[in-house]
């Protein structure tokens, strides 16, 4: 087996059970933990297939910034999950329902599907060589080409999407931030605006008497 095997082995196996763990575990941090290990493992198998540009928005976009802001919310918020599960038998009929029109379709879908002929792939290889898929020598990579299109036609969207990103973030920061009774606050301004006599306390402590 090799190294590239070996990898993607890995890397779908851990992706497969932590999507099973996150709907199995019953606290919902370790839910959101095994949420960003699936989107580790699924980054790992887009960069064995050469997209790492999708790789880094995974990890940068879905670890970095959504998988952590549920975390947070989780963990902040204090939600009453038992209240929250009291009307669960009530909606146990219709998820069942959609469950299993889910299941109907995938087995469809599995049966419909049929393993290309060596001929199918021949003719396939063919149209792509014809194609020339390969980029030219000193070509802009993947990263650069994105980069390139992402900051000149479509610089506004991005500015946008930025925007709209920075809104929820302080949005998230709203929602958990609480005042708490008894605790004691920094105030910069009546720090900076001290004088020595409010903060340095001279003693004169009598020869020989010690403090």
């Amino acid at each position: 087996m090799t190294i590239v095997a070996f990898a993607f082995w890995v890397f779908a196996l851990s992706a497969v059970a932590s999507g099973l763990m996150v709907i199995a575990s019953k606290n919902p941090v370790h839910s959101v933990l095994f949420l960003i290990l699936s989107f580790i493992s699924a980054a790992g198998l887009f960069v064995l297939m050469g997209a790492e540009y999708l790789a880094m928005l995974l990890v940068v976009v879905y670890v970095g910034a959504v998988a952590v802001l549920f975390l947070f919310v989780v963990m902040m918020l204090d939600v009453d999950f038992v209240e929250m599960k009291q009307g669960f038998l009530q909606y146990l009929p219709v998820g069942v329902a959609i469950s299993g029109l889910i299941v109907v379709e995938l087995i469809l879908a599995f049966a419909a599907w049929k393993m290309p002929s060596d001929e199918e792939f021949a003719a396939a290889n063919s149209l792509a060589t014809q194609g020339s898929p390969l980029a030219a020598p000193g070509a802009p990579t993947n990263i650069e080409g994105l980069g390139l299109i992402l900051y000149t036609e479509y610089v506004h969207y991005f500015q946008i999407a930025g925007i709209i990103l920075l809104v929820a973030m302080i949005g998230a920061i709203v929602l958990t931030f609480r005042t708490r009774a008894g605790v004691r606050k920094q105030d910069p301004a009546a720090q900076v605006a001290r004088k020595r006599e409010a903060s340095v306390e001279l003693k004169k402590v009598p020869t020989g008497q010690g403090i």
